[in-house]
């Protein structure tokens, strides 16, 4: 019989070579920042695509449980993906999308952990009418998830 020390420790070592990776393609160690707000900017594009293919579903796979959105208009924000989904679905609705939205703007932790995407909201003819700043948390491997939204109407110029 061995030692129950030894078989805690073969166990520990176990687990740590079964662990999974930070991330999807590459660890957080070696992935250049370029290369992780590429992958938030895909991220990012991926989420607005589905108000383009008019998937409500799809949208609410990228919301975290606790994501929290803000309102605007002084509105109290939205919380958890349950509310935020319920709210949106009304953006869902018609055949058209009511609005667009792309990253022009990504910063991400060192660590990949958490990142900001940032860029402009076009109404359907394309005027930029508003901007949004989302945080997305790495959930797991290649999962990234909107934990906070927040948009900013424009002023004319």
């Amino acid at each position: 019989m061995r030692p129950p020390h030894l078989l805690m420790a073969a166990a520990a070592i176990a687990a740590a070579c079964v662990a999974p990776t930070e991330m999807s393609t590459t660890s957080a160690a070696t992935a250049s920042n370029a290369d992780l707000q590429r992958e938030v900017a895909e991220t990012e594009r991926a989420f607005a695509k589905t108000m383009a293919d008019r998937d409500h579903a799809a949208f609410t796979a990228f919301v975290a449980d606790e994501a929290v959105f803000f309102n605007g208009q002084g509105d109290a924000p939205l919380r958890g993906k349950g509310e935020i989904a319920k709210r949106w679905a009304r953006f869902y609705e018609k055949p058209q999308a009511p609005f667009s939205w792309e990253p022009d703007e990504v910063e991400v932790l060192d660590s990949g952990r958490l990142a900001l995407s940032s860029g402009p909201v076009r109404d359907p003819q394309g005027k930029v009418f508003a901007r949004f700043t989302s945080i997305w948390r790495r959930e797991a491997p290649g999962t990234r998830r909107i934990v906070f939204d927040k948009g900013s109407e424009v002023c004319e110029k």
